[in-house]
C-alpha cells in the first residue's frame, strides 16, 4: 500500500523540520504540508526538507487538511496519515499507526494519547476532560469505543473521501470519527506517545480557544445526531 502523509501548519518553524525528517522512509512515500497562513518561514522550511507544499490562507485546521487531500487527487495514496506539525506526535511511530490498516484490519485508526505514554503537561486538563466528555458521548450516541480524538491517525484515502469531509476548523477530527462510526468503517486504536509541543498551542494554549475547541467538537456530535438520528448499530464496528 501506498502511504501519503498530511501535516497542516501554522508558523511551525521550530518543529516542522524535525518532523519531516523523523518520518519513517519509505514507509511514507509523500508528505504534504499545509501552510495555513505563517508567518515566520515554515513553508520555505518543508519544502527544503522534502515536503509538497500547499497553502491555505483561511485558518482552520480542518480548512488545512482539505486543501492537502486536494493535493493528493492526482495520484492517490492506499492511506493517509495525519499528525500535527508541532512534534507532539512522534513521527517514529507511524508505522505503529498504519500497522492495523497495512495488515487489513482497520480503515480508520487513531493514536490514543490517553492508552499511551504522556509527558507531564503535554496534555493539558482542559483537553483531557474535553476529551472524556466527547468518547463517552461517541459510545453513547453511536456505539463505538474510543478514548481519543487525537490528530496522530490514519485512514483508507478511498473511505476518507466517501466520508464527505466538511468541517474547516476543530471539528475535524471528530467529524471523520463520527462519520466512520456512520459508513461502517472498522476502527481501531493503538496507545500513541504524546509529548509538549515545541512552542505555543494555537487552541489548548489559551483558555478562549480550549473554550471555542470543546463548543464546536461538542456541536458536532450533537447537530449531527440531531439531523441524522442514531445510526443502524451494525454500522459501528471496532476491528478485533
Amino acid at each position: 500500500m501506498t502511504v501519503d502523509a498530511v501535516i497542516p501548519a501554522l508558523n511551525e518553524a521550530g518543529a516542522i523540520a524535525l518532523v519531516l525528517d523523523e518520518l519513517p522512509r519509505p514507509l511514507v512515500r509523500r508528505i504534504v504540508v499545509c501552510d495555513n497562513g505563517s508567518t515566520d518561514g515554515t513553508a520555505e522550511i518543508a519544502a527544503d526538507h522534502g515536503a509538497v507544499v500547499v497553502r491555505e490562507p483561511r485558518r482552520g485546521y480542518g480548512a488545512a487538511c482539505l486543501k492537502a487531500l486536494a493535493a493528493l487527487d492526482a495520484d492517490p495514496p492506499d492511506v493517509v496519515l495525519f499528525l500535527d506539525a508541532d512534534r507532539s506526535d512522534d513521527p517514529a511511530e507511524a508505522g505503529r499507526i498504519l500497522e492495523p490498516i497495512l495488515a487489513g484490519r482497520a480503515d480508520l485508526v487513531i493514536g490514543s494519547r490517553t492508552l499511551g505514554t504522556r509527558e507531564p503537561g503535554a496534555l493539558t486538563p482542559q483537553a483531557r476532560v474535553g476529551n472524556w466528555l466527547a468518547t463517552r458521548l461517541l459510545l453513547a450516541l453511536y456505539g463505538v469505543r474510543f478514548t481519543d480524538l487525537g490528530p496522530f491517525r490514519a485512514i483508507r484515502y478511498q473511505p476518507l473521501l466517501a466520508l464527505g469531509m466538511r468541517d474547516r476548523d476543530f471539528g475535524w477530527t471528530v467529524e471523520m470519527q463520527v462519520k466512520a462510526a456512520r459508513a461502517g468503517l472498522r476502527s481501531a486504536e493503538v496507545p500513541a506517545r504524546y509529548r509538549r509541543r515545541i512552542g505555543r498551542s494555537k487552541i489548548s494554549g489559551t483558555l478562549s480557544g480550549s473554550v471555542r475547541a470543546a463548543i464546536k467538537i461538542l456541536g458536532t456530535i450533537a447537530i449531527d445526531y440531531a439531523r441524522r438520528g442514531p445510526p443502524r448499530r451494525s454500522n459501528a464496528r471496532r476491528s478485533p
